[in-house]
């Protein structure tokens, strides 16, 4: 299995960039959860376009996670089409946010990353690095 060189394991991060709110925020909320180290953030639209190096980075990655503004799921359903299951899935909708309404400000933002951390530990937290310090990171990995 692909590994990090510091022994975490690898976890994707695929982010709907919808024209609407919803798109905006699972966008915004990813990126804020991949500079949190709750993941590497990747490429959706690579995958969607069936760029060999992406589609490989998914099959071969130990979780994927898949974050859609609305409950149509592109982000899952890209992956789906390439055989592979998300390990978990969320749609903004289905956590309060409704799509043309809800605006997309900070307060949102760190609102929905909240509830969705409480369900993804950091990834120092899987499985410690070859030093077990949980704050060195992954710089190691370029997904």
């Amino acid at each position: 299995m692909n590994k990090c060189c510091c022994n975490a394991k690898l976890k994707l991060i695929y982010s709907c960039s919808g024209a609407a709110n919803t798109g905006e925020m699972a966008d915004q909320i990813s990126r804020k959860l991949a500079k949190e180290g709750y993941g590497n953030m990747t490429c959706l639209a690579s995958v969607g376009a069936h760029i060999s190096g992406f589609v490989e980075s998914a099959k071969r990655a130990d979780e994927n996670i898949t974050i859609d503004g609305c409950s149509v799921a592109c982000a899952k359903k890209i992956l789906e089409h390439i055989g592979v299951t998300p390990t978990k899935s969320y749609a903004l909708t289905e956590m309060g946010v409704e799509k043309g309404k809800t605006p997309s400000n900070e307060e949102i933002i760190s609102k929905i990353s909240n509830k969705i951390k409480k369900d993804l530990p950091l990834k120092a937290d899987q499985e410690n690095n070859a030093e077990g310090d949980k704050n060195s990171g992954c710089s190691c990995c370029s997904c």
